[in-house]
């Protein structure tokens, strides 16, 4: 059996077959994307309702046109130069994105399909083209791009800010950061030039100063010598702009015209439009201030696509760029100060460890201020002068310049002496307030008002100073003097670090001074007093010869408490006598007198020096003797050459005769001032053969620091042997020239008293 047949759809009602007869070109008129014909020059011969809706215009006026003139200038530039080539080649493009221009000249985002329909032999017929409407399409595709724009933009600033870091981190000064944050803040936001100030130290003034510290200028690059000048002159009202922390762009306009009109003109004629104001913090602290310029970059080799008027425009972006980069050349900058002013505080201590030295080893005042001098400059100064009150008035005892070429100023200056009192001289100033006087600005009308003439005005305007500061010489009270550094214009002005290290400096020459000047009072004392204490030179003796010789320390009082006496009897002998008080000063000196003194006393009833011994150590302490002293007594017949020796803690005298030297066998009691002895002192006795030569002494000529006294004594009695005489004076001086020679830590005092070979 047959199956039924099925309906055909397209039998029905005759609007349905009308209907579906008509879809074909129906779809082609209303389709959602626009179709055109064209030939192959592109000149349209068919087009559907899309296609003319979307470009204003009705079918009948795109017949004829050519498709390339509805087109944006770029479009048909593609089309002559990529569109038409690839579709020969090809035989069809796909996704072409083309701008057409409306009927009333809006621009409408299309893709272009196209097909090239050729005959047989390959040569074209007609282009069969499909146009879809793209405007969402590159509304995102525009946002993609400016995504990824913004994406490389910001890994570009965080190149930038990272390579800063990098690069500053490795700086060892303010200006290298300065010529690093200049280099790289310009080329992130491709500025036209750049260029960054540094506030400087304040200066102490009575006039009430505005917030702003002053301004120097540490880096620039890109900015003509016109232009920076006119951005110098307006630094100081500039740097208000950073007080708030943020970054200012500044157009040129009426608004800069009528703060900063020179500054509009420079910009003006360098074709600059805005300048960029960055603030260099670090802490909260403004220390400067990072200034661009955005406008023609100059002759670079590069054709600038931006149009005038937009140079001068800064995102947001780049401005939080330039405020992070200003952080980082503030943090930069303190910790670079901070290794500065560590490695200048290395400095100042060494230059005052060296000077502490230097006056340590020096000699006598001049010396110490002359080699003083030689050391502040240029470590410390460039000009040093040294004005010391001494007892004929103030001299000044050293002036010395850093420069060689320039030490003739130097001398020039030392021939000339400070003013008298009530001058307006900063050195006469300073000894009169005593405290320091710092001159931080040296000019040529202050120069004029503290001469004292034409030609100590020219001197002191060849010196080319900026900073002068006088420091007094002080100690207890007494102005010893004051010392004077100063800075000339290659150096720059002192730093409150450096008057500190002057006024320490100035404190150890006081010290060393006033010293010095002490121990020449007690010299002179001294002098006064040996004169004073120490015997006249000894009476001729009939057939004796006698020579005493002394001499003090090396160092301290010229006087101590060694000393010789010989005195004689009126029963024909003579009393010999060499002692040493304890001590080398002026106060072992006066006991040495008194002790003198109370021996030559005890004479007059002639005892034995046992005696006289014994005498003295039991009156010691009424005596009021605050010392303890070695003695060593004898009395001498010079008829008979007998001879009495005994000794109070005293080395044993010295018998030269016959080529020989010998230690006499004296036994010695306790020193003088010790607690007494149990029994009297002990006495030796012989005799003086004539020709012979008896040499008392101190401890002085054979005990040294580095050697026993055993070998001292050794020592004696060889250069006595050595000297091979017996006359008195010869052997005084041969000993002490081979003894006592160098550098004596102790008196030496000698008395050499020999028998004339013709006594009986």
């Amino acid at each position: 059996m047959d199956e039924p047949r099925r309906p055909d759809p397209r039998e029905g009602p005759a609007g349905l077959r009308r209907l579906l007869e008509e879809d074909p070109a129906d779809l082609y008129e209303n389709a959602p994307c626009g179709y055109f014909s064209a030939l192959p020059d592109g000149q349209v011969v068919k087009a559907n309702r899309t296609f003319s809706e979307w470009t204003g215009r009705p079918a009948g006026e795109l017949i004829g046109l050519r498709f390339q003139e509805l087109l944006s200038i770029g479009g048909r530039v593609f089309y002559e130069t990529h569109l038409a080539p690839l579709l020969r080649l090809q035989g069809m493009v796909r996704e072409v994105a083309l701008d057409l221009v409306r009927a009333d000249g809006s621009l409408l985002p299309c893709l272009l399909n196209a097909v090239e329909v050729r005959d047989e032999q390959g040569a074209p017929l007609l282009v069969r083209a499909t146009v879809f409407e793209a405007t969402s399409r590159r509304r995102y595709e525009r946002a993609l791009l400016a995504a990824q724009r913004a994406a490389a933009e910001s890994e570009r600033r965080a190149r930038t800010l990272q390579q800063v870091v990098s690069e500053v981190s490795a700086a060892s000064s303010a200006r290298d950061v300065a010529e690093v944050i200049v280099r790289r803040s310009r080329e992130a936001v491709g500025a036209s030039g750049a260029a960054l100030w540094l506030g400087t130290e304040r200066r102490a003034s009575r006039r009430a100063e505005p917030s702003v510290p002053p301004l120097e200028l540490v880096a620039a690059d890109g900015i003509t010598p016109e232009l920076l000048e006119a951005m110098e002159a307006a630094a100081f009202g500039g740097a208000e702009l950073v007080r708030d922390g943020g970054v200012h762009t500044v157009p040129l306009g009426a608004g800069l015209r009528s703060v900063w009109p020179g500054l509009a003109t420079a910009m003006e004629e360098a074709g600059q439009e805005a300048l960029v104001v960055v603030p260099v913090d670090a802490d909260a602290r403004h220390l400067g201030a990072l200034v661009l310029l955005l406008g023609v970059a100059g002759d670079t080799g590069l054709i600038d696509l931006t149009p005038p008027g937009e140079r001068g425009q800064l995102v947001q972006a780049d401005a939080d760029l330039l405020a992070a980069v200003g952080r980082q050349a503030g943090q930069a900058i303190e910790r670079v100060r901070l290794y500065e002013e560590t490695a200048r505080h290395a400095e100042r201590s060494a230059f005052l460890l060296d000077a502490a030295r230097l006056m340590a080893s020096a000699g006598d005042v001049t010396e110490t201020a002359e080699r003083l001098a030689e050391l502040a400059v240029p470590r410390l100064a460039d000009v040093c002068v040294i004005d010391l009150a001494l007892e004929r008035g103030l001299v000044r005892t050293a002036a010395r310049h850093g420069d060689p070429a320039r030490q003739e100023l130097a001398a020039a200056l030392q021939e000339r002496h400070l003013p008298h009192h009530e001058s307006p001289h900063p050195a006469v100033q300073a000894m009169e307030l005593g405290r320091t006087v710092w001159i931080r600005g040296v000019t040529d009308r202050w120069l004029a008002e503290v001469a004292a003439d034409d030609e100590h005005l020219g001197l002191a305007r060849a010196l080319e100073l900026v900073n002068l500061v006088c420091v007094p010489l002080l100690a207890d009270g007494r102005v010893l003097g004051v010392l004077t550094l100063g800075s000339d214009r290659r150096r720059g002005p002192f730093t409150p670090a450096d008057v500190e290290v002057a006024e320490q400096l100035a404190l150890q020459v006081s010290q060393v001074v006033d010293k010095a000047q002490r121990l020449e009072l007690e010299t002179r004392t001294s002098h006064t007093l040996q004169a004073n204490l120490l015997p006249p030179a000894p009476p001729p003796v009939p057939g004796l010869a006698v020579a005493v010789r002394y001499l003090p320390a090396s160092r301290g009082a010229d006087v101590g408490g060694d000393f010789y006496d010989v005195v004689p009897l009126p029963d024909g002998q003579v009393a010999l006598a060499v002692g040493d008080v304890v001590g080398h000063d002026i106060r072992a000196a006066a006991v040495m007198g008194q002790l003198r003194s109370v021996y030559r006393a005890l004479l007059t009833d002639r005892p034995p020096p046992s005696a006289v011994i014994d005498r003295l150590q039991a009156s010691w302490s009424l005596l009021g003797l605050q010392l303890m002293a070695t003695a060593l007594f004898a009395v001498l017949d010079p008829d008979s050459g007998r001879l009495r020796v005994a000794s109070a803690g005293h080395l044993a005298p010295l018998l030269v005769a016959g080529g020989t030297a010998e230690l006499l066998d004296v036994r010695p009691s306790r020193m003088l001032g010790a607690p007494p002895a149990p029994g009297p002192a002990v006495e030796w006795a012989g005799v003086l053969a004539p020709g012979a030569t008896l040499l008392l002494y101190t401890d002085g000529l054979v005990e040294s620091r580095d050697a026993d006294l055993d070998r001292g004594l050794a020592a004696l009695q060889d250069a006595a042997v050595r000297a091979d005489t017996t006359d008195p004076d010869e052997l005084c001086d041969r000993l002490l020239a081979e003894l006592a020679s160098g550098v004596r830590a102790d008196d030496v005092a000698l008395l050499a008293i020999g028998r004339s070979p013709l006594a009986s």
